[in-house]
């Protein structure tokens, strides 16, 4: 095992989408995972570096293309999946879908029922909470939050402090 890897797979699987991902255990402490703990469900060593804090706890998945790297996590039963990446600080929690070519950054949390897909893009300090759903070519940025059962979709572009979190409410944007 050369020093620099971080974890393992265990020997169980799981088929997910016509996928085989393999669970994962640490093989030494980082960040706050410590040698021994179980994670989560990974298809390859291509979806979790091996580099940093970065996690996948062991409700969480990561498949196909999706990348986590630098001090991410994936945490509750979210899911990363397509061409998704996740890197920096950002946290990606409860039953979260993050997919397409989708990327969080920075310090973005997603958590709850949230779908982000597309090209869509959330980083700085931004939040996406509830069954929000994020998609195309939006981009959410600044400390925006966007909530609920809200939509934003298209060119739609949030920065700064703003919030959408009307319960029937969809922004399209244009830039």
């Amino acid at each position: 095992m050369p020093e620099d890897e971080k974890y393992e797979f265990t020997g169980e699987t799981l088929e997910v989408d016509g996928h085989i991902l393999h669970q994962i255990r640490a093989l030494r402490d980082f960040g706050d995972v410590r040698a021994g703990d179980v994670g989560g469900w990974v298809e390859s060593e291509e979806n979790l570096s091996h580099d940093g804090a970065c996690w996948v706890s062991r409700g969480g998945k990561a498949y196909e293309n999706a990348r986590v790297s630098e001090d991410a996590r994936v945490s509750g039963y979210a899911w990363i999946s397509g061409n998704a990446k996740l890197y920096g600080s950002a946290w990606v929690s409860g039953y979260a879908w993050i997919s397409g070519n989708a990327r969080v950054y920075g310090n973005a949390m997603v958590s709850g029922n949230v779908v982000l897909s597309g090209s869509a893009r959330v980083f700085e300090n931004a939040r996406l909470y509830g069954n929000a759903r994020v998609f195309e070519k939006a981009l959410v940025s600044g400390k925006s939050w966007v909530s609920g059962n809200a939509v934003v979709y298209g060119n739609a572009v949030l920065s700064g402090d703003e919030w959408v979190y009307r319960n029937d409410g969809c922004m399209e944007g244009m830039r």
